[in-house]
């Protein structure tokens, strides 16, 4: 049997591409799934902190922080947000950046890894960017990080034993070196099979296209070892 496809996504709780691009990747996906011979395919999450320099509890909403962050004027600012929000929107996401309560996603991360090692990294990861994006939910502390993990049934001490004593944070910093060392420097950003980059919110369309690629790349190999 053929080795599944490997999707390793490099990404950030508060990104707001990642998310779109979270969700395109999985209607791709599922696009291809519906086909004759559909490949199998395992995606990974992987640790980016986009501004690492982030307070846990930012003074500000999400226009103070992109004014500040990106030196724009406000105006400038909710015009690229009414278009990330229409592009979501899109997508099927419903963003609120005026409910938006931006922090450090550090904890984030160390939950992403810990839901990895429970097997619950997919369930973790929607959960954290539709609390952030749609529902305004601080994702910050590990109070709320329990909570949330909680929700797609990950066990509440152990959690916050994780969390407190950071034991994944080890992990997250890896990640991090790793899109170092891919020279990987805004996100999201996709690697394919080990061998393709991708980078960007791609659309549905462009996920099941290259993925098709990968797999078809593979049938020959498979049919010639079988033989």
């Amino acid at each position: 049997m053929t080795d599944p496809i490997r999707i390793d996504v490099w990404s950030d709780i508060a990104c707001p591409w990642c998310y779109i691009g979270k969700r395109n990747l999985e209607n791709g996906l599922a696009a291809v799934a519906a086909e004759d011979d559909p490949p199998a395919v395992e995606v990974t999450y992987h640790s980016y902190e986009l501004s690492p320099d982030t307070p846990v509890d930012f003074d500000g909403d999400e226009i103070d922080f992109l004014s500040g962050h990106k030196g724009m004027p406000r105006e400038q600012v909710e015009q690229m947000l009414d278009r990330v929000t229409q592009v979501a929107a899109e997508a099927g996401l419903e963003y609120h950046f005026e409910h938006v309560r931006h922090t450090n996603t550090v904890k984030a991360h160390e939950l992403l890894h810990a839901a990895k090692a429970a097997g619950r990294q997919h369930e973790m990861a929607e959960r954290l960017m539709s609390a952030y994006f749609v529902e305004g939910a601080h994702v910050g502390r590990i109070d709320g990080l329990v909570d949330l993990a909680a929700e797609v049934g990950l066990d509440r001490d152990e959690i916050r034993q994780a969390l407190e004593s950071e034991q994944y944070l080890p992990a997250v910093r890896e990640d991090q070196a790793q899109a170092q060392s891919y020279g990987i420097t805004g996100v999201p950003f996709f690697v394919i099979d080990g061998k393709y980059g991708v980078s960007g919110a791609q659309p549905a369309d462009a996920f099941a296209q290259i993925t098709r690629q990968v797999w078809a790349e593979r049938t020959p190999a498979a049919v010639a070892t079988s033989d």
